[in-house]
């Protein structure tokens, strides 16, 4: 059996509000397993968040001019 997340323990790994997990929840933005009334997380579903959120830095201005 795969080792699933409490809300509390996403939000930690996150950084982020247990309400806004239970927002992201009751949105769907993330998938759940639900056990009974219990919800669980799948750890993978933490990984997409951040790459789903991922921006690439833009480089500094000036950078390609100065060498």
């Amino acid at each position: 059996m795969p080792n699933l997340m409490t809300i509390p323990e996403f939000a930690d790994a996150l950084h982020v509000t247990i309400a806004c997990v239970r927002r992201w929840v009751f949105e769907r933005r993330i998938n759940t397993i639900r056990v009974g009334r219990l919800v669980r997380i799948s750890p993978q579903e933490c990984q997409r968040i951040v790459e789903q959120g991922l921006v690439p830095a833009r480089p500094q201005r000036g950078a390609q001019n100065a060498k």
